[in-house]
């Protein structure tokens, strides 16, 4: 169904269960906090304007800027000095702490586990432990999909070219859907398949941008910060991921998929508002029936993309939207094909 993670993410799960039982049905020992401001921490291993973080950020901000909650984090937080930072937020006592747990999954759970009436809301891969270590995820493979058709549309070569960060599940399931998207307009079509083994590394990422190019690539897929430099200097087109970049590079960037963690901080804080948080998976509210994804305005490119994609682009995301059409999540490695 569309709101699992499929059979190669709960693989993936397994290897956790022995850190907790998994499946959060308790609820944490706490009264509501309906008439409170919710202290919440976030912890970030990048700065908070980059691409994940910045999603995190911004919804978080927004609650603060409601009322909901008060707000501190931490960024640019090294992966050695993680499970220090977070349990150092939970030492202040937060009903919430946020953070990004990818390479540090078992840390992470060892801290929530000694603060057991402190939510934890982590990014992560596996699934939640009882009684207040909750997962979220970036699976915006909906809006990857269809800017993949676009991105077919608009290449004349039928070469691609794709940076990413790091070969894990939240970055293989969207260069995947990206590229099944491609194929629906150009079955042919190749790819070159880049990773630069950072989260936040421009110039790197720039150098994998321009090898590509070099090697026929006429559009590329912007999935790190630094893709959409290389591309502006050699004139050829991206794709962006998780955020709008157009404004910075209004002749390159074409349209983006983004994510909106919003539906996810939201429910979480209502949980914890009403009394009623418990440890769960929330990975399901950043897919776009639950508005947790979407595409970005075609804006400087309007008009400039063949009408009959962009019809396809309509057609397909009102499948994905009423049901009737599921965009595959593979979690699996993506490789070149040229």
């Amino acid at each position: 169904m569309a709101g699992d993670r499929r059979s190669i993410s709960l693989t993936r799960r397994s290897a956790l269960v022995t850190l907790g039982s998994i499946a959060g049905s308790a609820l944490l020992n706490r009264s509501s906090y309906a008439a409170d401001k919710l202290k919440v921490a976030g912890v970030y291993s990048v700065p908070v304007d980059q691409q994940w973080a910045s999603r995190l950020h911004i919804a978080l901000k927004a609650a603060e800027a409601r009322g909901d909650i008060v707000y501190s984090w931490s960024e640019s937080v090294a992966n050695t000095d993680m499970e220090r930072t977070i349990r150092d937020w939970a030492e202040k006592k937060p009903q919430l702490v946020i953070a990004d747990a990818f390479a540090i999954e078992r840390n992470a759970r060892k801290v929530a586990a000694d603060y057991p009436k402190t939510a934890f809301l982590m990014g992560s891969s596996f699934g939640p432990t009882d009684p207040n270590y909750s997962v979220f995820d970036n699976f915006i493979q909906d809006a990857s999909y269809l800017t993949g058709i676009i991105a077919g549309g608009m290449s004349k070569s039928g070469v691609i070219g794709m940076v990413g960060g790091y070969p894990i599940p939240e970055v293989n399931r969207l260069m995947n859907a990206f590229m099944e998207g491609v194929r629906e307009v150009n079955p042919k079509a190749k790819f070159f398949i880049s990773f630069i083994g950072s989260w936040f590394d421009p110039p790197k990422a720039k150098e994998a941008a321009y090898a590509q190019i070099e090697r026929g690539a006429d559009l590329l897929y912007a999935e790190r910060f630094g893709v959409s430099d290389a591309a502006k200097e050699k004139g050829v087109l991206t794709i962006g991921n998780l955020v709008n970049t157009q404004p910075q590079y209004p002749n390159t960037v074409v349209v983006s998929a983004l994510w909106h963690m919003e539906p996810t901080i939201d429910k979480v804080i209502a949980k914890l508002k009403e009394g009623s948080y418990k440890a769960e998976d929330y990975g399901s509210f950043s897919m776009m029936k639950f508005g947790g994804a979407s595409v970005s305005p075609l804006g400087t490119f309007e008009g400039k993309v063949p009408s009959e994609i962009m019809a396809k682009v309509a057609d397909r995301e009102k499948a994905i939207r009423d049901g009737s059409f599921v965009v595959k999540v593979n979690d699996t490695e993506p490789k070149s094909t040229v």
